[in-house]
């Protein structure tokens, strides 16, 4: 007999997460990808604020799996709008897992390193949640009511996102390549912040892997060895052979205070202590990721 093929519907799919987990889960899963924003032709126009669409919708496809992608990660966006944010953040989340406990379905949900608050210099999954911005709060809060109200759950927690290209890559990565195109000379970049990065297709094979082997509960899912900002930019230099044409000048965060004012930790380092308690970690060191994610996306800079 032949074994049927399982459905996944995913919320809020159109950034760069969005666009690995369909690359990735589209070869062996049949998939309704949703945003609010129609910027491939593999997603449909859904808002997962329109709560009685939203569950209209995922009871209309009857998926097997119910993975909540989207979210507001703009830090300042949410400092500014924190009602919106944690309509978008917390609210939609919740009316998720009611979706996903009436279809008796688990629900998978990403998290982020944002919720801690930097005193430590790395976090493991047991450690204790203080979040300092509003992003990190509205995710904590998410996170909380899955753990007290779902049925079925997979809370996936990334670290400093790096994936999407020129198209969709809003983060650290696209920002200092910009700069790059551009013809700057000089790059200010912070030196007081660390974090482990997390590639999105390592990210979406990782939580593929989790959901075959059928594991639930609450992960860390960052690529391997810790860094920080400053190193970042410096290996992105050196995969280009920039190293002696640019100059990085070291600063602290508050020479960015003006456009970035929302708190951030200190340190975001996470440690993939679950996953390695149950053998089940395939994440790459950053430095391999951040190679593949500028040979596969920046090519052309290497002309």
């Amino acid at each position: 007999m032949k074994k049927k093929i399982k459905k996944i519907y995913i919320a809020g799919c159109g950034g760069m997460l969005g666009d690995a987990f369909y690359n990735v889960f589209s070869k062996k899963f049949i998939i309704k990808c949703t945003d609010k924003i129609i910027s491939e032709n593999w997603l449909s126009k859904l808002d997962f604020t329109e709560f009685d669409k939203y569950r209209q919708d995922v009871k209309d496809f009857s998926p097997d799996y119910l993975i909540h992608l989207g979210a507001m990660t703009n830090l300042e966006e949410c400092e500014i709008n924190p009602e919106i944010t944690y309509l978008n953040n917390t609210r939609s989340v919740e009316e998720a897992v009611k979706i996903s406990n009436e279809l008796d379905i688990p629900i998978i949900f990403i998290s982020t390193a944002g919720i801690f608050d930097g005193n430590k210099d790395t976090y493991e999954e047991v450690d204790n949640p203080n979040p300092l911005s509003h992003y990190g709060k509205s995710k904590f809060l998410a996170e909380k009511y899955i753990e007290d109200n779902s049925k079925n759950y997979l809370i996936c927690r990334a670290g400093w996102m790096m994936g999407g290209g020129k198209k969709k890559d809003k983060k650290f990565v696209n920002k200092i390549i910009n700069q790059i195109i551009d013809g700057n000379l000089e790059l200010n970049i912070v030196d007081d912040k660390n974090g482990t990065p997390t590639y999105t297709y390592d990210f979406a094979n990782q939580v593929l892997l989790l959901i075959d082997k059928n594991i639930r509960g609450k992960f860390h899912i960052v690529c391997e060895g810790f860094t920080s900002r400053i190193e970042v930019a410096y290996e992105i230099l050196k995969y280009y052979k920039l190293e002696e044409k640019i100059i990085i000048n070291k600063v602290n965060s508050n020479f960015f205070e003006k456009d970035y004012f929302a708190k951030r930790p200190m340190s975001e380092r996470l440690i993939n202590s679950k996953l390695n308690s149950i053998s089940l970690n395939i994440m790459r060191n950053w430095k391999i990721c951040l190679k593949e994610y500028l040979s596969k996306e920046y090519k052309y800079l290497n002309k």
